[in-house]
């Protein structure tokens, strides 16, 4: 029995980056042989092992046989003769399937120091194919190693091309594009100001499956801003340095999902004229609906990128809107509750307002002013308009009246002192 250091650890050491945590590939044992010297097991598919000390994952070698569609479509076989490079063969790219032995040489029957070296992502072998949810790999690999300025092999891009051709991209489970994509949004918990998430979306759209998998996005390219809003020409483009502001601000994960969905209405060319906010109202709501409930987003996501879908443009307009219509908004946007909504919906409306070339770093008066004026309305508490004449349902009406008033008054005095 040989434990040999595999993947991501032997590759992140070998680019000088932090190692997170360290796997192993497990050659010439037994699941019982690994249970008999003080391992735990954890695998569903295959035999996984924790050590008894350190924890880290122990993996049997193995090989896979493709059976069936999608990516729980395999058989494995775990023999003790499975080799290691056997093992190394069925990973998904080259600089992935690296191994060190304990003596510090380097397994390496694929090439992956040299593609290491020249900075490229290329599939192991053929066997590439057999998984979809490789090609999400792939493209969040682009997008974390973009920085370094790592690109896709272009065969391996042809091969990315060939599975959604086949269908294989249309058996990935919801649940693993969301979690791949959200992986891919947060940069894999890495703070790099670099990184780009707007490379993985981009890499699945040059291979096709961005169209398979999230068409709402893919159908934003080509589709044009209205120039009072956002000067950029194409929405694609918009919505891709969105989520790149969001991650370069370090925003909350259900800030850079609203960020990404914001402006799916623009997809669609209206049947009637429309104002801007109520595009999104009407149109962009539903899709970003659908799209949540299809990728099975979880509810805190789905809740902030509807309301970002239908008031950001309400948010950019904030400081022409008079007391009462203000006052609606901050309610539609929950900003007189006690939480985060409100600061994480204005967060995204910031992605969207510096979603735009030349204005990555610009002001936003409108998040300043919403929640000065927030504060202003939450001044008007419930105890201070009950009396023995307003209870029940009027006392929401009078304080909707004395807080429109504090809010007429304080933009009167804004006004002013400017």
């Amino acid at each position: 029995m040989k434990a040999t250091l595999v993947g991501g650890a032997v590759r992140d050491a070998l680019l000088g980056l932090p190692v997170r945590e360290r796997d192993w590939v497990v050659t010439g044992a037994t699941p019982e042989a690994m249970i008999a010297a003080g391992y735990r097991p954890v695998g569903k598919d295959f035999p996984v092992f924790l050590h008894p000390d350190t924890n880290e994952e122990y993996a049997l070698a193995r090989t896979e046989r493709k059976r069936g569609r999608g990516y729980h479509g395999f058989s494995f076989d775990t023999d003790p003769g499975v080799t290691l490079e056997d093992d190394l063969r069925r990973r998904d790219l080259t600089v992935n399937a690296i191994a060190e032995d304990d003596d510090g040489t380097f397994i390496d029957p694929y090439g992956g120091r040299v593609d290491l070296d020249a900075r490229v992502l290329r599939h192991v072998s053929e066997a590439f194919a057999e998984d979809p949810v490789r090609i999400l790999r792939v493209a969040r690999f682009a997008a974390r190693f973009a920085p370094l300025g790592f690109t896709v092999a272009p065969e391996t891009l042809t091969l990315m091309r060939q599975m959604v051709d086949d269908g294989e991209v249309d058996h990935l489970v919801p649940e693993r594009v969301w979690k791949e994509t959200e992986r891919a949004l947060s940069g894999d918990g890495r703070a790099d100001a670099d990184y780009r998430p707007s490379v993985f979306f981009l890499t699945l759209r040059a291979c096709g499956a961005l169209a398979r998998i999230m068409p709402e996005i893919d159908a934003l390219f080509g589709v044009p801003q209205p120039a009072q809003y956002h000067p950029e020409i194409d929405t694609g483009d918009h919505v891709m340095r969105c989520v790149d502001a969001a991650h370069r601000m370090g925003f909350a994960p259900e800030v850079r999902a609203a960020a990404l969905l914001h402006d799916l209405g623009k997809a669609l060319s209206p049947a009637e004229q429309l104002p801007s906010h109520k595009l999104h109202e009407r149109r962009g709501v539903p899709l970003v609906e659908a799209f949540c409930t299809r990728l099975r987003l979880p509810a805190a996501c789905r809740d902030l990128a509807v309301v970002v879908t239908r008031e950001h443009i309400n948010v950019h307009r904030a400081l022409e809107l008079r007391p009462g219509t203000l006052l609606e908004l901050l309610e539609r946007m929950h900003a007189l509750q006690k939480n985060d909504f409100f600061d994480h919906a204005l967060d995204a409306c910031l992605c969207d307002a510096r979603g735009r070339a030349g204005l990555e770093h610009s002001d936003y008066p409108p998040v300043a002013y919403l929640r000065e004026a927030a504060k202003v309305a939450a001044t008007i508490q419930a105890r201070d308009v009950m009396s023995e004449t307003v209870t029940g349902p009027k006392v929401g009406e009078a304080m909707r009246e004395a807080r429109t008033k504090v809010l007429t008054d304080w933009i009167r005095s804004r006004r002013r002192a400017s």
